[in-house]
């Protein structure tokens, strides 16, 4: 039973997997060095690691984050929250709002603007939650609310401006630690995905949520609160949009309400489609969609680096992705498993011969 389970894991994680390892085929055909890592001195003079492997796993950062939170809600509510973007951004000015707030910017300041900020996030969750969860609003429409006016609401809070801050400990959170070569973002990214596989481990978090998303009546009869396994599925991504706010807002130590993680909802979606996950909800596999974070981050990458214009950029992306989500299909995959089938029985009746 167990080697089953593993099986249908590795399945999974068979597209995002095959994705990842074209991506580093073409590039290493294209340019051997494409992937190379060496330490450079930043303008502050310490030691950190620069190349395009460590773009892609800092630029993908708040994707990545953002789609571990969107696997939870897809697999509880069979919908998709397409506000995340503006939710960051939300978040991202409760934070900046606070650091502004007068005095200096020291820890104590920086984890009550995160605690603030996260607050709000988890607040704007639940109130896509409850749309979804008590009155049964389809996700994308019910979320299409905050989509809508998320941005403006971020461009209020700081009286109609896009504030910035000088603050060296904002500038590590979305840069490096003096004396950790490692970006911040990834570091916090494995932060999140830790907590996340603690959470599953320790509770049994993923199996109701998952159990929702299969069937709402049998898990009711079975003792799980439906409603409230939605709703936390919105608290927890409003959390997440938060974590990623922060680190969008750090990397230029502003907030540029129009422009901070600008379709980012779409590209979030697609991870947890690329991860083999199904939209319609039910089982799900994180791992999947943290993958599906990063082919679409070294897509993006491999796509600079091949100097295609910055406007075409989404239409080559469109082109690979639908690639992808098409192989990935649950139609693709039962003719590929056909097939399969067909050749071991024949292969059988050979030996059987």
């Amino acid at each position: 039973m167990k080697k089953q389970k593993r099986l249908a894991g590795l399945t999974q994680l068979l597209v995002p997997l095959i994705a990842l390892l074209a991506l580093v085929l073409f590039n290493l055909i294209r340019d051997p060095g494409f992937f190379s890592v060496e330490m450079v001195a930043n303008n502050n003079g310490d030691p950190v690691l620069k190349g395009n492997l460590i773009s892609i796993l800092n630029g993908a950062s708040e994707l990545a984050i953002l789609a571990m939170g969107m696997t939870l809600v897809t697999a509880a509510s069979g919908g998709q929250d397409i506000s995340v973007g503006a939710l960051a951004t939300i978040s991202a000015s409760v934070f900046i709002k606070v650091l502004r707030g007068g005095g200096a910017i020291g820890v104590g300041t920086i984890l009550l603007g995160f605690l603030l900020s996260c607050l709000v996030a988890m607040a704007f969750g639940a109130f896509n939650g409850t749309l979804v969860s008590v009155f049964r609003i389809q996700p994308m429409i019910a979320t299409l609310i905050l989509y809508t006016c998320g941005r403006s609401v971020a461009y209020w809070i700081n009286g109609g401006a896009s504030p910035t801050v000088d603050s060296p400990i904002v500038t590590a959170l979305g840069g490096f630690i003096p004396g950790v070569p490692v970006p911040t973002p990834v570091l916090i990214v494995i932060a999140v995905g830790i907590l996340f596989a603690l959470a599953f481990r320790l509770t049994s978090l993923g199996l109701y949520m998952q159990t929702v998303g299969i069937n709402q009546g049998a898990a009711r009869l079975n003792g799980i609160n439906a409603v409230g396994m939605k709703l936390l599925a919105f608290i927890i991504l409003g959390a997440c949009c938060s974590v990623a706010g922060i680190i969008g807002a750090s990397r230029l130590s502003m907030v540029n309400h129009e422009q901070l993680l600008l379709d980012i909802e779409m590209d979030a979606i697609l991870a947890v489609a690329i991860g083999g996950n199904s939209l319609g909800g039910g089982k799900f596999r994180m791992t999947g969609s943290i993958i599906g974070a990063y082919v679409i981050q070294a897509l993006t990458t491999t796509l600079y680096a091949m100097k295609v214009p910055s406007t075409d950029i989404k239409a080559y992306k469109a082109l690979v992705i639908i690639l992808l989500v098409v192989i990935g299909s649950p139609v693709v995959k039962q003719k590929v498993s056909h097939l399969w089938a067909g050749i071991r029985a024949r292969r059988a009746g050979k030996e059987a011969a």
